[in-house]
């Protein structure tokens, strides 16, 4: 969940106004998911599974659906992979309770709404009205425990409230959800494939255990990496597909042209013309890569793809930086990324959330 101040910006005015087998690929290095004998993925599950987890036969066949219809590699490392997040994110819960969820979301509205100079106790006034299930929005506010009734309730804010769509638009707060905790957005561009009739909207289906798994897995395992350890992907899943590579690039790309970066795996300002820091510090090289700002830009706009390492750029950074440190560099490296979000309070980041779930993976083969 991602609470933005556009969001709540508009709220307060809404408010006012109304009253073939892929995924890790042999190519990946991963070399250990190669040899692999392809299982049973619903025994599997049903083995792996905590003996606590509620309807671990649901689980299983929910997995064994997602590995099949998307021609998933169905080995012991594929299936690990999955439960371990999917411990990590929700304990194995389809719409895990977020403790003081509440607060978050009070107070998240009140910041909003001073930012525009607009009473708070207006506000909260406002949201006494009735909503569509009989309660007021406030009273719904006080009691909410998961992100899927906080979606809920913002579903009927943008449909039921005077002014709402226009307002509004179809904005909603609620980013993530289900035992996964995959994008809403990502689940939203990747639904071909998708094997189940959905009753109601992508939003509603990433909510239940079915869809978040699918959507879940297929952002954390359902694209070409050429990674030689699967933590990097847990890496991916949490900052976005290839950031590892990409935090590696960042790191020959310092050592290249002597300009310090974060890396963090953005190799562009993405939605933006301006050129980033990164895209500055290869500028600096454009000369010794024998490259136009305007080919530097178009090549760094393929970050998001395997195929950037396929591109003279990625190539020759990494051939000047290897010279000038005389040695080879890592082709992945943990993004250094600082997790922020309404709902965490302690220190923590990308690298932490991969190593927790590469923990979990390691666990998971390990077990009898």
């Amino acid at each position: 969940m991602s609470f933005t101040p556009r969001c709540y910006g508009l709220l307060a005015a809404l408010i006012l106004a109304g009253c073939a087998t892929k995924g890790p690929t042999t190519r990946e290095g991963e070399q250990e998911k190669a040899q692999e004998k392809p299982l049973d993925v619903a025994s599997v599950v049903r083995q792996k599974m905590p003996a606590s987890v509620k309807d671990r036969n649901g689980w299983a066949q929910d997995i064994a659906t997602t590995f099949a219809s998307q021609k998933l590699a169905p080995t012991l490392s594929n299936i690990c992979s999955v439960l371990a997040v999917a411990q990590q994110e929700s304990n194995y819960q389809a719409d895990p309770a977020v403790p003081g969820l509440s607060k978050i979301a009070w107070k998240e509205i009140d910041k909003r709404a001073q930012r525009l100079h607009i009473p708070p106790l207006l506000v909260h006034t406002a949201l006494k009205i009735p909503s569509p299930n009989g309660k007021s929005y406030s009273e719904r506010l006080d009691t909410v425990k998961s992100e899927k009734q906080l979606s809920e309730i913002f579903d009927d804010l943008i449909n039921m409230v005077p002014m709402g769509q226009r307002l509004f638009g179809s904005f909603n707060p609620v980013r993530t959800g289900g035992p996964m905790q995959v994008s809403i957005a990502f689940a939203q561009n990747h639904t071909e494939g998708y094997p189940w009739k959905m009753d109601g909207t992508v939003r509603e289906e990433v909510f239940t255990r079915r869809g978040g798994l699918w959507f879940g897995t297929y952002h954390l395992l359902n694209y070409p990496a050429s990674y030689n350890a699967p933590i990097y992907r847990y890496a991916d899943f949490n900052a976005g597909w290839y950031a590892s590579r990409n935090a590696a690039f960042q790191h020959a790309l310092s050592k290249a042209s002597g300009v310090k970066l974060a890396l963090d795996g953005d190799l562009i300002l993405y939605g933006s013309d301006e050129a980033g820091a990164t895209e500055r510090a290869v500028r600096t090289l454009g000369a010794q890569l024998g490259m136009s700002d305007r080919d530097i830009r178009r090549q760094l706009q393929r970050g998001d793809s395997d195929a950037f390492e396929e591109t003279k750029l990625y190539r020759e950074v990494y051939r000047l930086a290897e010279k000038k440190s005389g040695k080879r560099l890592d082709r992945a490296m943990l993004p250094g990324i600082q997790l922020e979000s309404p709902k965490i309070t302690r220190n923590l980041t990308t690298a932490w959330f991969a190593k927790r779930v590469d923990d979990r993976r390691a666990k998971c083969m390990a077990q009898n």
